[in-house]
This record gives C-alpha cells, sequence and structure tokens, in this order.
C-alpha cells in the first residue's frame, strides 16, 4: 500500500505581529514547509502579492508566496480569495505529484469575508486524487452554507467513487463540521483531538485534514516555539494509504 502525506497549514498571510513591529516569517515558513515533507501541502491565508508589505519588508519575496514556499521539485497552484487595497490572498496546494487540472469556486456567504475553495486533480502513485483547499468563514451560519456548498460541489465535480481529501482551516470549536462532513462521506481522525490554534497554547483543532476512498495511517502536529513563531495555527500532518491501482 502507498503513503501518502497531506499537511495543511494556515500561513497567516507570512507575517506574524501588529502594526511597526510585525515580522516577516514567509522565509522560515518556507524551511517549514520543507520539513513538513509532505506529498500535498494544502496551505490558507497565501499572498499573491501586497503593495504595503512589499514596502515595509525589504526582504519581502518578489515571487508570489505559493512560489516561494514551494520545495524544488513541487507544483503551486494558488487562487485568490479575496482582494483587499494592499492587494489578495487565497488559498494553495503544493504538490510534488503532477497535477493535472485545478479550478477555484468563490463560496463568500456576506460582503465582509471573502472565502473560496481550491480543487485539484492529482496523480499520486498512478492513483487519480481529488484535493479540496478551504477556509471557512468565522460565522457559525455563514460555515454551514459553505458547507452545504461544498457538498454540492463534490457531488457535481468529484466522482462517487473517487479518492479525495478536504484540507484546510474550518474556524469551528466544535464538532458541527466533522457531523457535516460525515454526510459526505468524508472522515478525519477519531479519537485524541490534534488542536492547532492558538499556535503558542493550543486550545482547539480548527485544521483538518479529511478524507474518503482512502485509510488513515496516523495524524501528527508539530509543536514548539519554533513553529508557534511563524504562525497564529499550528500545521497539520496526515497519512493515508492509497487504492490500490490495477
Amino acid at each position: 500500500m502507498n503513503i501518502v502525506r497531506v499537511a495543511t497549514y494556515n500561513i497567516h498571510k507570512g507575517v506574524q505581529g501588529m502594526g511597526p513591529r510585525r515580522r516577516l516569517e514567509i522565509h522560515n515558513l518556507g524551511h517549514a514547509v520543507e520539513q513538513l515533507d509532505a506529498d500535498i501541502v494544502c496551505l490558507q491565508e497565501v499572498r499573491k502579492h501586497h503593495r504595503g508589505e512589499a514596502q515595509h519588508f525589504t526582504r519581502w519575496p518578489d515571487l508570489p508566496q505559493a512560489d516561494f514556499l514551494a520545495p524544488e521539485g513541487y507544483e503551486a497552484i494558488y487562487r485568490t480569495n479575496a482582494y483587499t487595497r494592499g492587494g489578495e490572498h487565497g488559498n494553495a496546494l503544493l504538490s510534488r505529484w503532477p497535477v493535472l487540472s485545478h479550478q477555484h469556486e468563490d463560496m463568500s456567504d456576506h460582503r465582509f469575508e471573502q472565502r473560496g475553495l481550491l480543487h485539484a486533480e492529482v496523480m499520486l502513485h498512478g492513483c487519480m486524487v481529488h484535493v479540496v483547499v478551504m477556509h471557512l468563514g468565522l460565522i457559525k451560519a455563514s460555515r454551514a452554507r459553505q458547507l452545504a456548498q461544498l457538498g454540492s460541489f463534490i457531488e457535481r465535480e468529484v466522482p462517487a467513487g473517487a479518492p479525495l481529501f478536504v484540507a484546510g482551516d474550518f474556524n469551528d470549536w466544535g464538532n458541527y463540521v466533522r457531523h457535516a462532513l460525515a454526510d459526505y462521506g468524508l472522515q478525519a481522525f477519531d479519537g485524541q483531538r490534534h488542536p492547532t490554534f492558538p499556535a503558542r497554547l493550543p486550545l482547539a483543532q480548527l485544521d483538518y485534514v479529511f478524507a474518503r476512498g482512502l485509510t488513515p495511517v496516523g495524524v501528527h502536529v508539530p509543536r514548539g516555539r519554533a513553529w508557534w513563531r511563524m504562525s497564529d495555527h499550528l500545521p497539520l500532518i496526515a497519512e493515508f494509504g492509497l487504492p490500490e491501482t490495477t
């Protein structure tokens, strides 16, 4: 059985702190993403560009963050969720395996939060796998509507028997997302919780990798000062067995 490692990480736009004392962490995040050693890395709050930050930080990368963070040999896919005064940000997928197609769907529920999902088809060990990267809203009612939209998207775009990952920041402090995605055959790891937020003293698991049609193997959340300095979330790494191909 071939094992695939999938990581999800909200990188907080590569910057930590507020105001003039905020610090640039995108270079450290580049090393961190490489250390994850994942086949697929699902990222949220990824900057494409930002004029203000580029002027403030002398070491602001010339590349969009998804391309900058992609380890050597990985393909970077990025799609914008939110347009702001200084730039734009969204979701990204970094893959060491071929990405055959990708698309974006707007999931904004109201004008104060711009949200979206990134869907890609990835060829893993000869097996076609669908991957959805998403970042749900802060309001519970919005998340409920976004999850219903996700369900409709899956029914429309993902064949019933196809292996599927749905990964990201779900902003859910309870069990609502778990129960809602179970209706679509998507499961996270059962048993012990794996808190990812806030990174310095994690209390809640907001970040998940849900899967359908794959065998769960293990899950891990890296901890320590180096990790909580880079973002307000910790990454979550999950491993699954791929179905046998014939």
